[in-house]
């Protein structure tokens, strides 16, 4: 048994309070080393090899070279001691505690140093999430490419809808109204959570050269109109998000400009990371290179103030939801922290969303962030989907160390996504192959967490990397991809009516298959499962609903069409399609 790869460390994703009773625990061991594994547990007060419980490890996930196993416990006074027995393919036993690993005697109950603790499981240590994100379906809109509802409200110059391409610095006419306009498509669309890219004063057609956090942007609309919006939203039962661009500031702000006028004398001057006075191009911390975003300081106390009191402001005024917070990596940690404690103090379901394109796990402790934009996830479901970059197993790997990366609560609230403002549309990703972007939104739809889609990706949108994936949306009905359409209204109301398997089932691959490209993959709950099966392969394949080995008391659909199946039907799954089984208990 290789002992460097087996892994656990308390007070981590390997060992935390998922709901304030129970704990969850999970241990590494290198692939196919461990036969089983046992958790060996009790009160720390009172342990004793009579006392001791014993639970069962279950191997939840596997990578190229790890194996995860999982139990949960729920001690009774909520204190925790605990160690594991690994058993290796000879039967042989190794015990494993906070000293490492050693020889394990079944009566020897060894040092009570040997053993890792849970002191006392809080509720208030627990990472918890808002529950309505859990079965929320998000629709990103950029709001100057959405819709024009109001032509007064454009800026000079603006560009007739859709006219051509957009360049960096093309405005549309895009507004509030427009938004309020197309409630209707969206609550028929099925969505139930909207992400508005920023919408505060700015120069700029996309809003991250912030002018003033308090005053919608005069192109979009007026507080009036914003509150109309929100309104709407909530009678729909809808909610919204709103973008809160804090790393930075623009360089048109009354702050900046404060500092380029009066340098070492100004009142703001350390509200930046200015290097030298006379402050000059290169001389200060920017959003990454662009010098029309000088960096805020947050460790400052008066910047500290004026955000936090930013943030409280649209909770207190308009009821927003949520906080997506721009370049989130790039602010401290201990701003974070304050700025959780502040809006949840003002609205405890708020939901706190984080932009971080790489592991986040320090920020997803339960002190800040509920989730973030889930792009490490995004990844490999692109490389295996739209570039054919992966195999079947390798894909199910960095899924697999995806999510043991993270604890199971945070999984839940994961912001999923394919594209969005700041990537190629997933049609133009995939070489416009309309069947691997279906079925990547399947497969994504399919996972663990709230799943996300970029405007115009229903109707057939494309567009490359920044501009041209801001397209203004196509609102004539004779040039959306009505086929689209019809497919996104299906995934999108099987995903709510199976919301709480896909959310809180467990995620088993059943077959993955390299040489012919073909997944299979269940999410399973209770007398309940989905069985997923893709074909990104060049040859039909057959799928023997016999040979899955369902008890024939279950009964079987066809979980798109919610056809009933017979349990020896056989299905046809052709090259770059999917099929979804339903398996439950007769009524």
């Amino acid at each position: 048994m290789e002992y460097a790869a087996i892994h656990h460390q308390p007070f981590s994703s390997y060992a935390y309070s998922y709901d304030g009773r129970t704990v969850h625990i999970k241990i590494r061991t290198k692939k196919g080393d461990a036969d089983q594994v046992r958790l060996m547990w009790g009160d720390p007060y009172a342990y004793t090899i009579e006392s001791a419980n014993e639970a069962q490890m279950k191997k939840i996930a596997s990578t190229e070279v790890h194996d995860y196993w999982f139990a949960e416990v729920t001690p009774p006074y909520r204190r925790l001691q605990y160690a594991f027995v690994l058993t290796d393919r000879d039967h042989e036993d190794r015990f494993y505690g906070s000293s490492g690993v050693c020889p394990y005697h079944a009566k020897t109950l060894g040092p009570i140093n040997d053993y890792f603790k849970f002191p006392f499981v809080h509720d208030i240590d627990t990472f918890q999430a808002p529950e309505w994100v859990k079965s929320t379906i998000w629709y990103q809109i950029f709001p100057e490419r959405f819709a024009n509802g109001r032509e007064d409200l454009s800026p000079e110059g603006v560009l007739p809808w859709g006219s051509k391409e957009p360049d960096v610095n093309d405005f549309f006419g895009g507004d509030l109204q427009g938004i309020i306009d197309k409630l209707d498509y969206l609550e028929e669309l099925g969505v139930n959570g909207i992400y508005l890219t920023p919408i505060f004063s700015a120069p700029s057609n996309h809003k991250y050269d912030t002018l003033d956090y308090y005053s919608i942007d005069q192109h979009f609309g007026d507080p009036a109109l914003f509150r109309t919006l929100v309104d709407q939203l909530h009678r729909r039962g809808m909610r919204i998000m709103l973008d809160a661009v804090f790393n930075h500031i623009g360089s048109a702000s009354p702050q900046w400009q404060d500092v380029l006028e009066n340098g070492e004398q100004s009142r703001y001057k350390d509200w930046f990371h200015i290097h030298s006075f006379p402050v000059k191009e290169g001389g200060y911390d920017t959003f990454a290179f662009t010098s029309d975003m000088p960096k805020l300081n947050t460790a400052n106390p008066e910047v500290q103030t004026y955000l936090l009191d930013i943030a409280l402001y649209w909770i207190r005024e308009f009821d927003i939801d949520g906080w997506r917070l721009d370049v989130a990596n790039e602010v401290d940690h201990a701003f974070w922290k304050t700025f959780r404690q502040a809006v949840l103090n003002e609205k405890p379901d708020l939901y706190i969303l984080g932009e971080i394109w790489h592991n986040a796990e320090p920020w997803l402790r339960g002190d800040e962030f509920h989730g973030v934009m889930n792009y490490p996830f995004t990844a490999p479901m692109i490389d295996y989907f739209a570039d054919s970059g992966i195999s079947a197993s390798q894909l199910a790997h960095r899924v697999n160390a995806h999510l043991m990366n993270g604890m199971q609560q945070a999984n839940e609230a994961m912001f999923n996504l394919l594209d969005s403002h700041d990537t190629q549309r997933i049609l133009t990703r995939c070489g416009h192959d309309e069947k691997k972007v279906r079925s990547l939104l399947a497969f994504m739809f399919a996972q663990t967490g709230s799943p996300c889609i970029y405007y115009g990706t229903e109707i057939g949108l494309d567009g490359g990397n920044d501009p041209l994936c801001r397209k203004c949306m196509v609102w004539e009905e004779d040039k959306q991809n009505q086929k689209m359409l019809k497919f996104m209204k299906r995934l999108i109301a099987l995903r709510k009516q199976e919301n709480a398997l896909l959310t809180y089932g467990s995620l088993e691959w059943n077959l993955l298959d390299d040489r012919n490209d073909f997944i299979s993959f269940s999410r399973a709950a209770g007398d309940k499962q989905l069985i997923y099966f893709f074909n990104q392969g060049s040859a039909p394949r057959r799928v023997s609903l016999q040979d899955l080995k369902i008890d024939s008391s279950t009964k079987v659909y066809d979980a798109w069409t919610e056809q009933t199946l017979d349990h020896a039907d056989v299905i046809d799954v052709n090259p770059g399609e999917f099929f979804v089984l339903g398996a439950a208990a007769a009524l």
